[in-house]
């Protein structure tokens, strides 16, 4: 007999199946006792009324895993209206010790840095992968959107020989006598491959050594990347970025409901255009001097407020950074060189995207690093490829962890994230 899972069980009303998954909960009463099975899909009912049935189940403990032969029985009080009777219950495996706390119940009771010391069972929960769920969908619905759009996913390496892109906040290692780092951002690889398939995206780890101890900053995080050729200016990447929400949220939508529903989440709208404001206008609408240098937190949740109250918007764009806060490769507004063609997205009040158009001149980029007082050689192998033909071109980086606890409302990004990294963590 085929294992099902549990939301096929409506399917099979009736007939005899075999269900296996873990112990989630046990309900002995006098006459009967009631075991809750839990596997990937969610949860089944297991009705023990038989005397060796209801000694079978007593004996068993909490996330031991077992295997179930009875037969469906609709009944519209049970999870998904079914439930399941007459059952022969087999453990397939010792028995469980206890779990630190209760999986059980509606929401983890335990701290979230007892969570995170005991993910393995933690994110057993079904609050817990609920998240995780979501982050996939999400990861499938940005492949999906630009595969349709003609991007080509590529792959690049997460060591790399100097620490030049963002600064000396990098993790340095050992490589077989040689200093070395951990990637900060695929930006240099994922421009170059622009000169190889006009259109490209990757979805992978980046490492950050910052020593931020906040609720929305990971030492490693995974940045979904895209980057393409043959723009006019940075609005043709905010163009595609916006189709590209839109359809990672259908994608969450659809493949991730039961997940949705679980945390109790409704996916927003992506405006057809998302409302977009300089800099200088978003410094005003912050009530922020018109002297700062770049956006704090504070401001950003005022745009985001502003955003929904003036344009029923939870995305606002805020364009035209100043250059000095921009990395060296931006490329400036001509009408206004002291300002950037470069972007952030804000969702929710919180700054989810990066992005923007970049130099494409090698000229530009010999002059864009003298204006900053550094050395050509470190950067030789990525500048040099500008001396061979490159187009117009511009992208964004989004932090998938940040999505995620933006979209279902979790207050500290390690909530949906497996096994974080951060200033304090390095295990499990």
């Amino acid at each position: 007999m085929q294992r099902i899972l549990s939301t096929q069980l409506p399917a099979h009303v009736g007939a005899t199946v075999r269900v296996a998954g873990w112990v989630h909960r046990r309900r002995l009463l006098k006459s009967v006792a009631f075991l809750i099975i839990r596997d990937a899909a969610g949860l089944a009912q297991v009705v023990a009324a038989d005397p060796a049935a209801r000694a079978a189940v007593e004996q068993l403990t909490e996330e031991t895993v077992v295997e179930v032969t009875a037969t469906v029985v609709a009944t519209p009080a049970a999870p998904a209206g079914v439930e399941l009777t007459h059952p022969t219950v087999r453990p397939l495996g010792p028995p469980a010790a206890a779990p630190p706390f209760d999986l059980y119940r509606p929401a983890l009771a335990a701290t979230l840095p007892t969570q995170l010391d005991h993910a393995p069972v933690a994110l057993r929960h079904p609050r817990r992968s609920a998240a995780l769920r979501v982050a996939a969908a999400a990861v499938a619905g940005f492949r999906a959107a630009l595969d349709a759009r003609d991007f080509v996913e590529i792959h690049t390496p997460k060591v790399v020989a100097s620490s030049t892109e963002s600064g000396a906040n990098v993790f340095a290692l050992d490589w077989f006598g040689r200093p070395a780092y951990l990637a900060q951002s695929p930006q240099f690889y994922k421009q170059l491959m622009v000169g190889v398939f006009e259109r490209v995206y990757e979805v992978g780890p980046v490492f950050r050594a910052e020593p931020h101890d906040t609720a929305r900053h990971l030492a490693q995080y995974t940045s979904l990347d895209a980057e393409l050729g043959f723009v006019g200016d940075h609005t043709d990447v905010m163009a595609v970025l916006r189709d590209t929400l839109a359809g990672m949220l259908a994608t969450v939508a659809d493949r991730a409901g039961t997940a949705l529903g679980t945390l109790g989440v409704t996916v927003p709208q992506v405006p057809g255009s998302i409302p977009a404001v300089h800099f200088t206008e978003a410094l005003a609408i912050a009530g922020a001097p018109a002297d700062e240098p770049d956006l704090a937190p504070a401001h950003e949740r005022a745009l985001g407020e502003w955003a929904r109250r003036e344009h029923g918007s939870e995305f606002v764009f805020v364009t035209g950074y100043p250059m000095a806060k921009r990395p060296f490769y931006t490329h400036p507004d001509p009408a206004r060189p002291a300002y950037s063609n470069g972007f952030d997205l804000l969702f929710r009040g919180l700054e989810l995207v990066t992005g923007g158009q970049r130099l494409h001149r090698h000229d530009d980029y010999l002059a864009a690093l003298a204006a900053r007082g550094e050395l050509v050689e470190p950067y030789a192998g990525y500048v040099d490829a500008f001396r061979h033909g490159m187009p117009p071109h511009g992208g964004f980086a989004i932090g998938l962890e940040r999505f995620v606890a933006r979209l279902v409302g979790a207050a500290n990004v390690r909530e949906v994230t497996a096994f974080p990294r951060d200033l304090h963590r390095l295990t499990p």
